[in-house]
């Protein structure tokens, strides 16, 4: 019977061996293995987004709105058209009893000072201007979304296919432990320790799934999709090198920025402003034609009255009105510049600190590939060896294989979070970079 044990346990014990050495391979083999090309993947969800995106489409129909301001803003005000009746006899309201009575239709017509409506059409197309910079801005901002949902999904996959190994691995641990016991070998604390490290992993994978779940639903929101469709997401996470410096990258942010953009067309529309106000210093016109029709009397004949004027505003109050006006639209002027240069600063600052940022990664996962995994496997390996000959035990075996998914996991994040710094980046440079 007590043979019988030994066999059964002898049994297991291979088998956990070959399966320990099994997830051992296969852990080695991931961490060297060519990784999968994503591009045509991720083109095609930002494609998709960018075509789909009810937020983006907003943008573009705020965009068609303000296209029809420019034009507006250059055409004359409506010409008025005045009808009346002049000096018409109360006592008989005929209009042909006096020589004076006529019936008035008059037309008249508004005219700033020259150059006036010039300045209003091109400050109209420096708002539209700034209305494209902001549609370029949310769109930099919707890829950067999309990529980091995409390298999330890609990095929770792997974890819940490693913390699935990792469950089934302490399953089989179990079971070993149970027979151990069983056969009056081993003790009840290391499958109560067993069971406490199966919990935290089964745990840990239902956390991991849902927060797939919710990445997912966001993803599906961007573009557009009913959050609860299924989303598989091909590929492998894999590092992207970076090849821009930090005065590199300062250049083309200042260049190609939507927002930095956005702010120099509004100091430009603040210069139009200005002169605009200045006009004001200058009179405009109204002018108006007239024409009287009179009736003829019973011995004479009324020739009808032509009649014209010329209205013009004059700017008396100029020193608390006109000039007061000018000395606004200077201090927008100078409020514009200084939020380019703080805008600008805050830039230059995040692109410092996600360089940095990007920078750490980079080593992290160095030292992931360098030393964690390899020192880890090794460690593993060690155990196995001294676990077929009986000098280490279920736990410390356990743990060490643990330790190395544990490690793989770190390794995944350091990676993602080194792709969505770099997604980032390309948000706060305002292009494409990579």
């Amino acid at each position: 019977m007590m043979g019988s044990i030994l066999s059964s346990h002898s049994v297991k014990k291979v088998v956990l061996v070959q399966v320990i050495a099994l997830c051992l391979a296969l852990s080695f083999g991931t961490v060297t293995a060519e990784s999968l090309d994503n591009h045509s993947t991720i083109e095609a969800l930002i494609a998709e987004a960018v075509h789909n995106n009810p937020e983006l489409k907003a943008f573009q129909r705020r965009i068609e709105a303000f296209e029809q301001r420019p034009s507006q803003a250059r055409s004359l005000d409506d010409p008025m058209v005045r009808l009346g009746v002049a000096n018409l006899p109360v006592d008989t309201f005929s209009f042909d009893q006096e020589a004076m009575t006529q019936k008035q239709v008059q037309v008249m017509q508004k005219f700033p000072f020259p150059g006036t409506l010039d300045l209003k059409g091109n400050i109209a197309e420096k708002d539209l201007a700034v209305t494209r910079t902001e549609f370029d801005e949310k769109k930099n901002s919707l890829i950067r979304q999309v990529k980091t949902l995409y390298n999330n999904l890609l990095f929770l996959d792997r974890a819940i296919a490693i913390s699935g190994d990792n469950r089934d691995l302490l399953a089989e641990v179990i079971t070993t432990a149970e027979t151990q016991y069983a056969a009056g070998r081993g003790g009840q604390q290391e499958i109560i320790k067993a069971r406490m490290e199966l919990s935290g992993i089964i745990q840990k994978v239902l956390m991991l799934r849902q927060q797939r779940e919710t990445a997912a639903a966001l993803l599906n929101t961007l573009l557009n999709r009913p959050v609860q469709n299924d989303l598989e997401i091909p590929g492998e996470l894999h590092q992207t090198p970076l090849a821009f410096t930090l005065d590199e990258l300062k250049k083309i942010a200042e260049e190609t920025r939507p927002a930095l953009n956005g702010l120099q067309q509004r100091i430009e529309q603040s210069g139009l402003a200005i002169d605009l106000a200045e006009r004001e210093y200058y009179p405009g016109m109204e002018v108006g034609l007239g024409y009287g029709q009179r009736e003829d009397s019973e011995t004479a004949e009324r020739p009808d009255f032509f009649s014209a004027s010329v209205t013009v505003n004059i700017p008396l109050w100029y020193r608390t009105k006109e000039s007061r006006k000018v000395a606004e639209k200077r201090a927008d002027l100078r409020r514009a510049e200084e939020q380019y240069a703080t805008v600008r600063n805050s830039i230059h600052f995040r692109l410092k600190e996600l360089l940095s940022q990007i920078e750490m990664n980079r080593q992290k996962i160095e030292l992931f590939e360098t030393g964690f995994i390899p020192q880890s496997t090794v460690s593993l390996e060690s155990a196995l060896s001294g676990y077929r000959v009986n000098k280490v035990d279920f736990l410390t075996l356990i743990y060490n294989q643990i330790a190395l998914y544990n490690f793989k996991i770190e390794y995944y994040r350091a990676i993602t979070d080194h792709e969505n710094s770099l997604a980032e980046l390309e948000e706060t440079a305002g292009r494409r970079l990579f």
